[in-house]
């Protein structure tokens, strides 16, 4: 029988502040909600004051508000839950087998996607960390942070006091890592063993982190997912002191009153925002949200270098196969035979490109149709395999690198899209009813060992893969999960470049509402 309780004296943890009570059920003890910081809009966070009594820990923590509302889609393949937000959403989540501070469990300290303006530590049904910490014994932490005009606003033309208002998304993030160094052990964690992971958004969170040195030593192992993307790819066509201007010309605060702006209302603040982000849009300037490097965050590694404390970091980094590479109904190709799927390719590459991309395709793919060739993503790809290269070829620490590559039976066979891995990473395949297709429990289990064997070791060899390499200065090893696992050296070396040379660019090109008339949100796209 499951078992639960939440009784007055268990499971209560003292921390060094005070006193939180969580529940128990199934075997695992579950915190949520915990406050790890307080911030005024725009300021960096600072650590929640000691209290008396004992704080409830029952209820999922507020999240951050997001500029639009979401319009579900695609739900079947990525279910999502919805929350409260409030722009004071500094607040995480613990799952842990015990509260003996003796355990010294890993801790895996997961941040969600969403870009850097949207998502929440629960958005996706899949982030649920009760069977990680169930099944494979380590601490798991999810965490709310900052985000979009209230995480990365510039402010800092308009007095000293906003230096790092752009960035307090990430220095949220910093925090909230204080507070697991400060009080994991009383949950059963190792603060000396914490793995921060993170997917898209999330991922490139993870990459930022290592880039910001008051972060160095709060974290021990990375694990980057689909989130490895050139700054520049989110970079503003307007200066900060424009878009903050035109945001306090339409609340009719003056230049020299920009304090105000902190106590705005959230909503009447968010229509100011897309108000203004709409006006720049119809003079072609594009508004993005996107820490900035500074004497806080230092850069983006791509574009700059990594930090010495990066390169002493074990790295996971990689990518799915499609992300959002998927060219049209897959209906169409379900049935194709060998002339068909040669015709469909050169139809989509050209004869040229058809004919270089198909045989590196079927010696990489060797188990599945080149038909998906056509579905082949050169978003992440390019970015994550430059990431790759380059920190293997300095770091000290291991450096693994990974492709999730799986046709699943949906419209007729559909390839891993963005998110279709992370399920499984969490060892949560049961919890998401598409998952469960051929032998899902074993790619379960073969997915989230990895992660957990990388998180309490360094390395993410173990019993149910086959043996996976590091990444070395000469060659790079791709482990490529799906219905098979196997490892390809230098995977990327030829096909991605016919990928990038023959297949349309895809851009995310969302046309900016006007908050005044618009009658819906955006589409969930993680």
């Amino acid at each position: 029988m499951k078992e639960f309780y939440m009784s007055k004296t268990a499971p209560v943890v003292e921390t060094p502040k005070g006193k939180i009570r969580g529940f128990h059920y199934d075997g695992i003890d579950h915190f949520y909600g915990i406050r790890y910081a307080t911030a005024k809009r725009f300021h960096m966070p600072e650590p929640v004051p000691a209290w008396e009594g004992i704080k409830d820990a029952g209820s999922y923590g507020m999240i951050c508000p997001v500029l639009s509302d979401p319009m579900p889609t695609g739900e079947v393949m990525t279910p999502h839950r919805f929350w409260p937000a409030s722009e004071h959403c500094q607040y995480l989540n613990v799952w842990t087998k015990s509260c003996d501070p003796a355990a010294k469990r890993p801790v895996m300290f997961w941040i969600h996607g969403g870009g850097y303006s949207a998502g929440s530590s629960i958005e996706q049904v899949c982030y649920d960390g009760f069977n990680l910490a169930k099944l494979d014994d380590v601490v798991v932490v999810s965490v709310n942070h900052r985000l979009n005009a209230f995480g990365y606003l510039d402010l800092s033309d308009f007095g000293e006091e906003y230096h790092n208002s752009v960035n307090v998304g990430m220095a949220d993030l910093v925090e909230a890592l204080r507070w697991v160094r400060d009080n994991i052990a009383c949950f059963g964690g190792d603060p000396d063993n914490v793995t921060i992971f993170g997917q898209s958004g999330g991922g490139g969170k993870v990459t930022v982190l290592g880039q910001i040195p008051e972060a160095a030593g709060l974290f021990h192992k990375m694990i980057i997912m689909s989130g490895v993307i050139p700054a520049h790819d989110f970079d503003s066509d307007c200066t900060p002191k424009e878009l903050v201007l035109e945001i306090l010309g339409l609340l009719d605060i003056p230049e020299k009153e920009v304090q105000k702006l902190e106590k705005v209302p959230v909503p009447k603040f968010i229509w100011a925002v897309n108000k203004a982000v709409y006006k720049l849009s119809l003079e072609g300037k594009k508004v993005g949200w996107t820490p900035v490097p500074n004497d806080y965050y230092v850069c983006d590694p791509l574009e700059g270098d990594f930090t010495e404390e990066s390169l002493k970091v074990p790295t996971m980094v990689g990518t799915v196969m499609a992300e959002f590479g998927m060219v049209r109904d897959l209906g169409e190709r379900a049935e194709m035979n060998q002339d068909q799927i040669a015709a469909e390719l050169a139809d989509y590459f050209g004869k040229e490109g058809a004919e270089k991309i198909a045989p590196e395709f079927r010696r990489i793919y060797p188990h599945i149709s080149e038909v998906y060739a056509e579905d082949l993503e050169a978003m992440f790809l390019p970015g994550t395999w430059e990431y790759v290269k380059k920190k293997a070829s300095k770091a000290s620490a291991p450096v693994y690198n990974y492709l999730f590559a799986k046709i699943f039976d949906i419209d007729g066979g559909r390839a891993s899209w963005h998110c279709s891995d992370i399920p499984y990473f969490f060892h949560n395949a049961a919890l998401i009813p598409m998952c469960h297709q051929g032998d899902w429990q074993k790619l379960d289990r073969q997915m989230s060992s990895a992660f957990v064997n990388f998180a309490r070791t360094g390395d993410p060899n173990g019993s149910e893969i086959p043996e996976w390499k590091p990444c070395g200065k000469e060659h790079a090893v791709t482990m490529v999960m799906g219905d098979q696992f196997y490892a390809v050296e230098d995977m990327q070396e030829k096909l991605l470049p016919l990928v990038e040379q023959y297949k349309p660019v895809f851009h995310f090109n969302f046309p900016v509402p006007d908050p005044d008339d618009a009658e819906s949100g955006n589409a969930w796209v993680f």
